[in-house]
């Protein structure tokens, strides 16, 4: 096999991704934002380069990290949540021209279903994204810059509300008063279902396609979230009530089934 793949981020789903592409044969490589982090993962035995985007820029070892890559896998978080006020589109822009630069054509980018608005309310790859918030319309327009790029062939994958290892949204509304969406259907996927999607892309070739990855069961928020917080021995969170004209959006794929065959083992309801 002897194909090389490079992962723009080395995090939460970064690190193991990376692991389990190793196991089955890929030659690894990542990237991180400090030099610090690169050191301690090189010592673990990966082999990370210190890069960082800004809107400035990118800084670091960016030609060495892309150099030969076959594929990269692009997973950088955009920031955008902690309203900081950056600018994700000109940072992605920068990273792109370094892209151009070197010989990698295969690229697979990170994106999120929070580029579909609630108002477009069941949605699949189908819907055309018209996203309302300022995250939503950036995450958007980074899709569009990466799809447009002739000399790439870009898959974009949504991924839905990101759960697994440490990390359980359960532990964060556990015993919350009157939370808002209650009857909102859930759309989220496990970190595992995260790993084997993008792997089976690579492995399939299916590269210039879209897939939105979320987990096909859909309770409603309220009913998850407090049978989990109840699963964990937690105080389970209250919901107020859902005013009749409120409208919340379903994300579904078609593209995983028809185009990988995927299929997830994890129920959520």
């Amino acid at each position: 096999m002897n194909k090389s793949i490079a992962i723009a981020g080395l995090g939460w789903l970064g690190q193991p991704l990376a692991h389990r592409l190793t196991t089955l044969g890929y030659k690894v490589k990542g990237s991180v934002t400090s030099i610090e982090k690169a050191t301690m993962l090189q010592q673990n035995g990966v082999e990370a380069y210190p890069v960082e985007i800004s809107e400035s820029g990118v800084q670091g070892e960016v030609k060495v990290f892309l150099k030969n890559a076959d594929y990269l896998i692009i997973m950088i978080p955009p920031g955008l949540r902690r309203n900081t006020g950056t600018d994700y589109v000109l940072k992605m822009t920068h990273f792109l021209e370094e892209i151009n630069n070197a010989s990698v054509q295969k690229i697979i980018l990170v994106s999120s279903t929070s580029v579909y608005d609630d108002s477009q309310r069941n949605v699949t790859e189908e819907d055309e994204p018209k996203p309302e918030t300022i995250a939503g319309k950036q995450l958007r327009q980074v899709e569009e810059l990466f799809n447009h790029s002739h000399d790439l062939e870009t898959t974009v994958v949504r991924f839905g509300g990101l759960f697994g290892g440490s990390r359980n949204p359960a532990k964060y509304l556990a015993g919350r008063k009157d939370l808002a969406g209650g009857a909102a259907p859930v759309n989220l996927i496990h970190r595992d279902d995260c790993i084997k999607v993008l792997i089976e892309i690579v492995r399939q070739d299916a590269f210039g396609k879209t897939f939105n990855a979320v987990n096909p069961d859909h309770p409603k928020k309220s009913d998850y979230y407090i049978q989990k917080a109840k699963e964990l021995g937690l105080e389970p969170p209250t919901f107020a009530e859902t005013d009749s004209g409120e409208i919340f959006k379903q994300v579904d794929s078609e593209n995983l089934g028809n185009v990988l065959g995927y299929e997830f083992k994890n129920k959520l309801s």
